[in-house]
């Protein structure tokens, strides 16, 4: 079989293309799958911004959870920040050193001390164990330069309106992961937080469908078109964290979240979890077991319908005879 001139071009640019195609497969990182659509991204920094020399920069993560190091929960992680150096390998857990900020603790924000001059930085999402997603989740490398004096920020194209509440989108939920609901808890326990359909944003941070967690305890529900009061039974978590390791005196107690916005006020319609019961420093009830029941065998003729039956059968055809004899000797 011959070939002409433009099919040998065809063919070698296929092969050139496929070639191509399969020298470049899609990112892969750790044994973690992460979910379609998930994106991390810096909330209020632009490539080419001007920053001084202490500038507090914020996290964002769309569709997935944020949760501490350790904690091994499916669609989360926590953050790292890549400073003045590129991607590292994406199936190993990611250094920990001066270039690469780690989170673990369900930090959504740092306050960053950078020398002056150009730097770049980059977000990327680990799991449990420090090691990134399958794909991976990372932001797009962005260039910053830091001056001794900072420039001003940009007026608010909106200031919030004092009273106002932020929409909450169809969905959204927030609820206690642990301790679940009449759990026995020693008198220091840990609550942990999820959050479904909104992202978690420190306090102060105006973003749409973002907001942070309010734990109530031993209170109910405080009014929902006012800032959540500050005290010991309304505790605020305005970093981000995503958990909180309590106290409490040994008794009977209640637990319920509250998701606020950047100034505490809770969404319109509100984001509240069911309020539960948690027993601190007591030990479960001890259930008394029952003795056993005794069971009396009854006499064999004793509730059998067979046996009546059969003895009533036999009575009928024991009376139809007899009425026959009888019928027989009447006759003449």
């Amino acid at each position: 079989m011959q070939l002409n001139g433009w099919a040998i071009v065809a063919l070698i640019g296929s092969f050139a293309f496929a070639s191509c195609a399969y020298s470049q497969p899609a990112p892969t990182g750790g044994p973690t799958p992460s979910p379609p659509g998930a994106k991390v991204e810096f909330v209020d920094l632009k490539d080419g911004a001007v920053i001084g020399p202490k500038t507090t920069v914020h996290f964002g993560l769309h569709g997935m959870g944020i949760a501490p190091a350790g904690t091994k929960k499916a669609n989360s992680g926590h953050h790292h920040l890549l400073i003045d150096t590129d991607l590292p390998p994406l199936d190993q857990p990611i250094p920990n050193d001066e270039n690469h900020l780690h989170f673990g603790g369900g930090q959504t924000e740092v306050e960053l001390s950078l020398p002056p001059g150009p730097h770049t930085l980059q977000l990327l999402l680990g799991d449990a164990d420090h090691v990134p997603h399958t794909p991976p989740i990372y932001s797009e490398k962005i260039h910053v330069t830091v001056v001794d004096s900072a420039v001003p920020p940009a007026p608010l194209a909106q200031t919030p309106v004092p009273g106002a509440r932020h929409p909450s989108p169809a969905g959204a939920r927030v609820y206690i992961v642990s301790p679940e609901n009449g759990a026995y808890v020693p008198t220091t326990f840990t609550v942990r937080f999820g959050l479904e359909k909104m992202g978690v944003a420190p306090a102060g941070v105006d973003k749409a469908n973002t907001g942070h967690h309010h734990l109530l305890i031993d209170a109910p529900l405080p009014p929902l078109d006012h800032p959540i009061p500050n005290d010991e039974n309304h505790l605020h978590f305005g970093g981000g964290q995503t958990e909180a390791t309590v106290t409490l005196p040994n008794g009977r107690h209640t637990l319920q979240l509250l998701l606020g916005d950047a100034l505490h006020v809770p969404h319109q319609p509100p984001v509240y979890s069911n309020q539960i019961v948690v027993y601190v420093g007591m030990s479960p009830p001890v259930r008394a077991i029952s003795p056993p029941v005794r069971r009396h065998r009854l006499p064999a003729h004793h509730h059998q319908p067979g046996v009546h039956k059969r003895t009533a059968e036999g009575g009928l055809t024991q009376l139809a005879q007899n009425q026959g004899s009888g019928l027989s000797k009447s006759m003449p």
